[in-house]
């Protein structure tokens, strides 16, 4: 039976998505669970499975389109299925044989000189860049499958510009240059930019031009954007910092990896912390209204950096499951986030936060908590220190561990025993066993 494919919510916060690309053509065969469309959320870039079997018999939005959640993207059904069938304005339109109203935000009708059945579709990109340079998009022409991309908008010369020659068209690309600025009469050629070049007034012009650049944020980027600024809103936070001896567990680590279990310090990190979690539930809890709501479960986000921002997948349970799964599962997600196949069901119900820069020699940092837990541990790098302990000398391997909380359920004297604890299952690793 023919039904309508549909924009998922992915997440408790998901409103809309754009979608990127349409793996499957019209009249093609599409097996359930078959990757059907590409699609971009706030938080994610990730790949939609059909959740029926058929042939996609009509597309209802195309590529580029931002959506909202639950709206009809398309119609699946038999080969030979009449899909006037279908209840709801969306279907109506099928017959016609027009795209859904979604569609229509992005879709922009062609010249009437240059108009044939299609229509233009632009890009989120292509158009924000267009209301940037002030450029109509109708008269952008179209580059691959039919398609505006901001590359194009860039590219676009308007008739009425100015008229330019080869080797000045070239020049002013190589310097970030617009000719606009220099208000020629007639053909502008390369001796006009050069000497342009050499007025003050002109070159002023030119620097002031070419000094800043405005880029619009992309969906990964504007949610980071929301979600901290609505952190630092909603949570009044402290950060307490504790340097942890980390001799004995370089010596343990040593010894797992001789044994043959290669763990970094992070997958070590996240097994030891979950350990102190079970008994200070309050670092685990949320917040909703006036209640405190205590998680009895452990699910550890770690936070991973991507080209366009960060995500934090969770290691679901991970107080329940040994050091090898741990680093096992740690190294699944990094791989699927950086892969842009990591599925929005691993970063729900997230109930604690680790994020680690020791890797990039941070010594110090005030981590924001990701909402709505309310504490994030934040690990610093490892550096040798001269250290005085019982009167005798000698150069140690020191951490600083630094914890952000929320101190509207974690005190300080909270905060700080959990800290203590972290720093000493870390010192005596052997506590572990107990």
């Amino acid at each position: 039976m023919a039904a309508f494919i549909i924009m998922p919510k992915l997440g408790m916060t998901m409103e809309t998505g754009v979608l990127t690309k349409w793996l499957k053509k019209e009249g093609e065969k599409v097996e359930k669970g078959e990757p059907l469309f590409e699609l971009e959320t706030d938080k994610l870039n990730t790949v939609v499975e059909a959740t029926e079997s058929g042939v996609l018999r009509k597309i209802l939005v195309p590529e580029g389109t931002e959506v909202a959640i639950l709206k009809e993207v398309g119609v699946i059904g038999g080969a030979e299925e009449d899909i006037s069938a279908l209840a709801g304005g969306a279907s109506a339109l099928v017959e016609k044989g027009e795209a859904a109203p979604e569609a229509e935000k992005t879709a922009v009708p062609v010249p009437a000189s240059q108009r044939s059945d299609r229509r233009i579709i632009a890009s989120p990109r292509a158009k924000v860049v267009a209301r940037e340079l002030g450029i109509d998009i109708a008269k952008v022409p179209a580059g691959e499958k039919g398609r505006v991309t901001e590359r194009d908008v860039r590219n676009y010369r308007p008739a009425d510009g100015p008229k330019t020659s080869p080797l000045a068209e070239k020049m002013a690309a190589d310097l970030g240059i617009d000719l606009r600025l220099l208000k020629k009469g007639g053909r502008i050629m390369a001796a006009d930019l050069a000497r342009a070049l050499r007025d003050t007034q002109c070159r002023c012009a030119v620097q002031e031009a070419v000094r800043e650049e405005r880029r619009a944020m992309n969906g990964m980027r504007r949610a980071i954007s929301h979600n901290m600024l609505a952190s630092h809103m909603t949570s009044p936070t402290v950060t307490y910092d504790i340097s942890v001896d980390m001799a004995n567990m370089q010596d343990y680590r040593a010894q797992l990896m001789a044994g043959g279990l290669k763990v970094s310090y992070t997958d070590l990190l996240v097994k030891f912390v979950a350990k102190a979690l079970t008994e200070f539930p309050l670092l685990n809890c949320s917040i909703e209204g006036d209640e405190i709501i205590f998680k009895h479960y452990i699910n550890m986000g770690v936070a991973v950096a991507l080209d366009d921002g960060l995500v934090v997948p969770n290691i679901t349970n991970t107080d329940q499951k040994s050091l090898a799964e741990i680093s096992a599962e740690l190294k699944e997600l990094s791989t699927a986030a950086r892969n842009g196949t990591l599925g929005m069901d691993r970063m729900r119900e997230g109930t604690f936060t680790i994020t680690n820069l020791g890797m990039f020699g941070i010594e110090s940092f005030s981590p924001i908590i990701n909402q709505p837990e309310v504490a994030i541990l934040g690990v610093n790098t490892m550096k040798d220190e001269f250290v005085i302990r019982d009167g005798e000398q000698s150069i140690r391997p020191i951490m600083k561990l630094s914890l952000t909380a929320d101190h509207r359920v974690v005190d300080g004297a909270v905060a700080a025993r959990f800290l203590q604890r972290v720093k000493q299952l870390l010192e005596l690793p052997a506590l572990m066993l107990v």
